[in-house]
């Protein structure tokens, strides 16, 4: 648990039960709700160092990366996973927030030799979790090795017929990949599953790594240290200028970050959504406290129990107690994020 005295977050921590339930089997699922937009071109490196958070120096054909996409006053349209296929770099974001994020991007492009493109008609997105994940990728890809780092990258053999392997954080072994569409259907095939279950399944992991994703009711709700992009490699402060770069190094030298994410379990008979408000008394005159990033029940068969992750004031997770929907709503049981400061 978080400790409710000083905050602090402990930097490994072990899967708890609740956690190891999630994946007792193995969870397989088409990422139907996964964009992609494709960068191409001679300027595409240059152009995405002044328009996201991260150092895109450090992604590579072997490495991938998370990062935002901000607006002028910092905050986040857009939480990034960005890795490299063939000649283009790939931003993977909710499906919904594609045709805003091109739209914008596209804004800012003028003189620069780059291509944006919706790369979702050609690619599709498929996750692999549990702990026997790691030998399904590689039975079902006939690979010899699996990327063991977290945000390591490997690539089936071809060019547009090649599927890409994306091993992420979190304390489950978990794997994102991208290729084809048919060749993912018929990877979807091969390793079965529940699609309504293993799609909320993955949700679930997803959060519980405390993996932040921004959706179309949280555009621009957040600072990236709120969404502890910091913690998690996605913020470079020594690149220089992006788009709302003044603010976050602000906020990161001056020490003036008030509302961190939290990762916390809920037990009510309503559903979560991102956006919902979560109170604090501790919160005094202006009892919101925060807001829902995420949710997703933690198991099929406990039908009234999600996990969640959420920003919240930083004083209020410490001395606080934290309620869903109203003042007096489900309490939010904080739990250990996988990472910390």
């Amino acid at each position: 648990m978080i400790d409710q005295q000083s905050g602090d977050f402990p930097n490994t921590v072990e899967p708890e039960p609740e956690q190891l339930a999630v994946t007792k089997d193995a969870v397989s699922s088409a990422l139907c709700d996964a964009g992609l937009i494709a960068v191409r071109g001679p300027d595409a490196d240059s152009f995405l160092q002044g328009q996201l958070t991260c150092d895109i120096r450090e992604v590579t054909l072997e490495r991938s990366l998370i990062g935002a996409y901000c607006s002028h006053k910092g905050r986040v349209l857009a939480c990034l996973r960005l890795f490299r296929r063939g000649d283009a770099v790939y931003l993977g974001l909710p499906r919904d927030l594609v045709q805003p994020t091109l739209e914008r991007l596209s804004n800012y492009v003028l003189r620069a030799k780059v291509t944006l493109e919706d790369a979702g008609s050609r690619l599709a997105s498929f996750g692999v979790a549990g702990s026997n994940a790691a030998a399904l990728v590689m039975k079902q890809l006939d690979l010899g090795a699996i990327p063991e780092a977290e945000n390591g990258v490997i690539h089936t053999a071809g060019d547009e017929s090649a599927i890409t392997v994306i091993r992420l954080p979190g304390l489950i072994p978990r794997f994102e990949l991208h290729g084809p569409a048919l060749a993912m259907q018929e990877i979807d095939k091969a390793l079965g599953g529940d699609p309504a279950i293993d799609s909320e399944r993955w949700v679930a992991l997803e959060i519980l790594a405390g993996t932040p994703v921004v959706y179309p009711q949280t555009v621009e709700a957040f600072l990236p240290q709120m969404l502890n992009l910091d913690w998690l490699g996605g913020i470079s402060f020594q690149k220089g200028c992006y788009v709302g770069q003044e603010v976050v190094a602000r906020t990161h030298y001056l020490g003036k970050l008030k509302r961190r994410m939290v990762l916390a379990k809920v037990d009510s008979a309503r559903a979560p959504w991102p956006g919902d408000p979560v109170f604090s008394a501790q919160a005094g005159d202006e009892p919101i406290a925060g807001q829902v990033v995420d949710a997703a029940r933690e198991r099929h068969e406990v039908l009234t129990r999600y996990v969640v992750v959420a920003v919240t004031r930083i004083d209020c997770t410490e001395s606080g107690t934290l309620h869903l929907f109203s003042p007096d709503g489900p309490t939010l049981w904080l739990e250990p994020l996988p990472y910390g400061s």
